[in-house]
């Protein structure tokens, strides 16, 4: 993927009307690390729940995470668990590594059209996210793994139940992540895509799974390590 253009061809966006984003290591960058707080919770969460070792409890809750596209869809399916008690959990973390981020709120605000998150967390964590980041205002809905009926992306059918609740029409949207395999689907549909990555990756430690995928590089039309300059460049496309 490292052939991928970084800058948006003039034109390339002038027909999207549905902006969509990812949220976590999307709408802001990787190398604050917010989710590496949940990732911890969910460790533990696995932990007491099977009585493991922490340890052991890790290599499981990655196993389902790459299996079932989240922890949560690996331990409802085997365990049983209740999600919203699980997501409760997983999500009780610090916000204070957030700061406002003034030129992506105005990037994102003069977009044309409507504007989505579309996350396999929760709306409360969206929100507060974005609130952090002072651009919860700019976006006209969140789409969350509850409204997903906890099937997470890159499930076809998360996808469907997106599109069809805002009524999006697909030839007119893009897409915007930072896991190669959830813009598989936009793709197919007829998606603008983009593949957020982080900013000096050889400082930044990966899961394997982050590193590479079997997405085809085909289902990814642009990456960029800098999201605000990326949307900077589409507010005016004569640039």
């Amino acid at each position: 993927m490292t052939d991928k253009a970084l800058l948006p061809h003039k034109d390339d966006f002038a027909h999207v009307r549905d902006w969509v984003f990812d949220l976590d290591n999307t709408l802001y960058p990787h190398h604050i690390n917010l989710f590496a707080q949940i990732d911890r919770n969910m460790t533990a969460y696995v932990a007491q729940l099977l009585q493991m070792e922490p340890a052991e409890a890790k290599v499981l809750q990655k196993k389902y995470y790459h299996d079932h596209g989240t922890t949560l869809a690996g331990l409802m399916q085997h365990h049983g668990v209740d999600p919203n008690d699980f997501l409760e959990k997983a999500h009780a973390i610090d916000y204070s590594a957030l700061l406002p981020d003034e030129t992506l709120g105005a990037a994102i605000k003069a977009l044309p059209g409507r504007k989505f998150i579309f996350t396999n967390g929760t709306v409360a964590h969206a929100e507060a996210a974005a609130r952090a980041l002072g651009i919860l205002d700019h976006f006209d809905d969140i789409f969350d793994i509850v409204a997903a009926g906890y099937q997470p992306k890159p499930a076809g059918s998360t996808y469907d139940k997106f599109t069809s609740l805002n009524r999006i029409d697909t030839r007119h949207a893009a897409m915007f992540e930072d896991l190669p395999r959830n813009l598989a689907v936009p793709k197919t549909l007829g998606m603008k895509t983009v593949l957020l990555v982080p900013r000096n990756l050889g400082d930044v430690v990966l899961e394997s799974w982050e590193l590479a995928d079997n997405t085809d590089p085909a289902s990814i039309d642009y990456v960029t390590d800098d999201l605000a300059g990326f949307l900077g460049r589409l507010i005016d496309l004569s640039a």
